[in-house]
């Protein structure tokens, strides 16, 4: 391996940015294909020299780059929803069964009402939605 970059201690812009990048992935690429990888906390020229590359790319990441965090639905909610699609529910009929104001149950699902006590009892006795994901995340 011809290694690269020895020189550089800091990337400062997009252009070394994205060639260290590249490098760093042929790296990997070779360490992987060769079997230098293989055992989890090896230590050689190859993941040392990923670490180096790697550590000046998140270095430059995070001075440069700005990243937009990653939404999660919350997991009761896409419980309630593939259940109304399993019974082919609309909102409106599964508030309804739920015995919930549509509006209420709106939202509910939409993240801006938690969910109350009566209607998590009846999440699980209606959609046997699992208690402790009732729990944890109404």
């Amino acid at each position: 391996m011809t290694k690269k970059f020895e020189a550089l201690t800091e990337i400062t812009d997009l252009q070394n940015y994205k060639a260290a990048m590249g490098y760093m992935n042929e790296v990997i690429d070779y360490a992987t294909q060769n079997g230098y990888l293989r055992e989890q906390g090896s230590d050689n020229e190859y993941t040392r020299e990923i670490g180096r590359i790697g550590a000046m790319c998140a270095d430059y990441e995070s001075i440069y780059m700005e990243f937009k965090h990653i939404k999660f639905k919350n997991p009761l909610i896409v419980s309630i929803e593939k259940q109304m699609k399993k019974k082919a529910l609309n909102q409106r009929q599964a508030a309804s069964l739920l015995d919930v104001k549509e509006n209420t149950f709106s939202q509910i699902l939409s993240g801006k009402r938690n969910v109350s006590m009566k209607l998590a009892k009846r999440l699980y006795k209606t959609f046997n939605i699992d208690p402790k994901t009732i729990l944890e995340f109404a």
